[in-house]
């Protein structure tokens, strides 16, 4: 499978996964998996897609340089991002001190008042790598800003947190007070001026 082959299958995947199931028949279970051979005859149904085999499916979970998917015995399902009305469960868990989260600055006056939400995600999707929250940031616009999160504070504040994967972190809805915003402004600074 060449690498554009691989990406291809990546965003399929992504979007039966993480977005749109019910497009290809699928329905996730409650923890948001769905059956490899269930997939497999879905994905045999899209168009291009006729010949794809289960190996060429471990084999982009494999190279999946961000471990978008994992495979569970003989099921399948993403690790993050979705949007689906079903909320996609894992165990909670205590996360580290400090994490951080990219986002436009427009987004910052929002952010001051009402904190980090997951918006049209079920998740905050926050990173323990400032570069990586750079990289995320660069979705919403080319020169993002990284927020440092007090992770450790809002999880004793009540703030759910789940660790799909090492670098990853998701929350529930996160209050300003546990957000410093670049170059050491708190959450308040009594400003809307990013």
């Amino acid at each position: 499978m060449s690498p554009e082959q691989r990406k291809r299958l990546s965003k399929l995947l992504s979007l039966l996964l993480r977005h749109d199931p019910a497009r290809a028949g699928l329905r996730l279970d409650e923890e948001g998996a769905v059956c490899l051979a269930d997939l497999l005859a879905a994905l045999r149904l899209q168009r291009g897609w006729e010949q794809v085999t289960e190996a060429q499916i471990q084999e982009v979970v494999a190279a999946s340089d961000k471990q978008r998917f994992e495979i569970i015995g003989e099921k399948i399902r993403a690790r993050y991002g979705h949007s689906v009305s079903q909320t996609v469960t894992y165990p909670e868990i205590r996360p580290p001190g400090i994490l951080y989260h990219g986002t436009s600055p427009k987004a910052l006056p929002s952010i001051r008042t009402h904190g980090l939400k997951p918006m049209q995600r079920q998740y905050v999707h926050l990173s323990t790598q400032i570069d990586q929250a750079r990289q995320v940031g660069r979705r919403h616009a080319p020169d993002p800003v990284v927020l440092t999160v007090r992770g450790q504070e809002a999880w004793e504040a009540g703030v759910k947190f789940y660790q799909p994967e090492e670098r990853i972190y998701l929350s529930t809805a996160i209050p300003p007070a546990f957000i410093d915003l670049p170059g050491g402004e708190g959450p308040h600074n009594g400003s809307d001026d990013p």
